[in-house]
């Protein structure tokens, strides 16, 4: 879905918060309601935005965690991304620009994928992995500036059969939703503007999302009545 949003002024942001955002989203994905959903955020900026369009989906809230690789001279410097099942990807240009070694690659991926383990077993809080196979899933995050962290949740999800996977942010960065089109079976965005800068530029209130925040939305909503 594309809205054809411009570049923002800073006084006409998009959305009061993740919350705010969630509740814009989840109207357009209306046509899913009750059709037996998984929602899906990435943590831990997309899980208030997920919690959001799980209940007014009447859906599941999970998490699927991906951590991004940093390279050898920065960490905020991503080379790609991975998930707790090891589903990988590696952005090559940086790769090669960096010269990373095959070694730091594998040594990066195991350190960063031991930690989503570790991270998607405390967040779930002793409840068991939600069943995906047959279902619509919707991987939500607040947003998506190179997509590589999404890029390999989707890639980890598709493994396990879905019955349709969709991708839903409130804003991402045409390249990223474009490229995430070839993996999804659907991308909604509400605004890929041409100019996107940073995704906490489209939010009023982008304060960090801490862990207790995630727990006590994945809490809250296991222990929602039964849709």
């Amino acid at each position: 879905m594309r809205t054809g949003l411009e570049e923002p002024a800073r006084d006409d942001l998009f959305f009061l918060d993740r919350r705010d955002a969630g509740r814009a989203l989840a109207a357009a994905l209306e046509r899913f309601r009750g059709k037996d959903v998984l929602v899906l955020g990435l943590p831990r900026g997309g899980v208030p935005v997920a919690a959001e369009v799980a209940r007014a989906l009447d859906g599941d809230l999970d998490v699927v965690v991906a951590r991004k690789l940093g390279s050898p001279g920065s960490a905020e410097l991503a080379i790609g991304a991975i998930t707790a099942d090891g589903q990988r990807v590696l952005n090559e240009d940086v790769i090669r620009d960096q010269r990373v070694s095959e070694a730091y690659i594998e040594a990066v991926s195991a350190v960063q994928q031991a930690e989503a383990r570790r991270r998607e077993t405390a967040f779930r809080g002793g409840r068991p992995a939600p069943r995906i196979a047959g279902r619509i899933v919707i991987l939500v995050d607040d947003g998506l500036a190179t997509g590589a962290t999404m890029r390999a949740a989707v890639r980890a999800v598709r493994r396990q059969a879905p019955a349709r996977l969709v991708v839903a942010v409130p804003v991402g960065a045409p390249a990223a939703c474009e490229m995430l089109r070839s993996e999804a079976d659907e991308v909604v965005a509400l605004g890929e503007p041409e100019y996107f800068g940073a995704v906490g530029t489209f939010y009023r209130d982008f304060r960090q999302t801490e862990d207790d925040e995630v727990l006590h939305l994945l809490e809250e909503h296991a222990a929602a009545p039964a849709h």
